[in-house]
């Protein structure tokens, strides 16, 4: 047996692909996504970061598959790794990313570390670009088992990319923030990516509303 037989992750994979699935099913309540024995979060990463499903394998230094407290609360959900998290493997670390930090920790009052942090997609779109449909279904299944393995009380999702992917929607973000969407069968509070707020810094009064929706959730047992 290979080490990809093994992998119970790597089989759930081949065997969504085979069954012609394009997308992971996201309707307004989807079923939640029960955790694949044996495929932790280390033994996820490991996976991403071979992983050679769709053509952004090709063309990035790193996979990203995220980062933080396995038992987190909070789980925030970006659009994908920029130049800077290529670079380094990890998530939110740019200027975005310091501004996110910020959020957590001066806004929330958390650690970074109390989080978890990830991306729709795991590997860089060349020049920053949205990621393709393909892209976005070849990492469904990752995002899907991380959010099984962590099960959060909320999701956070940064940016237009990130809550239209999870939510299977193309309706704008104005229309979209102030609300409580579900995906994988969590919670998902949408706002605006950092990226944005850098150019946008009127924003940040929006996503402070947002933030405190996230936490007020959180804070529920």
């Amino acid at each position: 047996m290979s080490a990809s037989d093994a992998d119970p992750l790597a089989r759930f994979v081949r065997s969504v692909q085979a069954a012609g699935v394009q997308r992971m099913p996201r309707v307004d309540k989807p079923a939640a996504v029960a955790p694949l024995g044996g495929a932790t979060l280390d033994a996820l990463a490991a996976t991403i970061s071979a992983c050679t499903q769709c053509k952004l394998s090709e063309t990035r230094t790193h996979a990203v598959p995220g980062e933080g407290d396995p038992h987190a609360d909070i789980v925030f959900v970006g659009e994908g790794p920029g130049a800077d998290e290529d670079k380094s493997g990890r998530p939110f670390v740019g200027r975005a990313g310091k501004l996110l930090d910020d959020i957590i920790t001066k806004g929330m009052k958390l650690r970074r570390q109390d989080v978890f942090i990830c991306n729709v997609v795991k590997c860089r779109p060349p020049s920053n670009r949205v990621p393709e449909p393909d892209e976005v279904a070849a990492c469904s299944p990752y995002l899907a088992q991380q959010l099984a393995q962590i099960r959060p009380k909320v999701v956070c999702a940064l940016g237009a990319t990130a809550i239209r992917r999870l939510i299977e929607t193309d309706e704008p973000m104005g229309r979209l923030r102030g609300r409580v969407f579900e995906a994988y069968g969590f919670p998902v509070i949408p706002t605006y990516h950092p990226a944005y707020l850098l150019r946008n810094p009127a924003a940040k009064v929006a996503v402070w509303e947002d933030i405190q929706k996230v936490m007020e959730l959180a804070a529920k047992s």
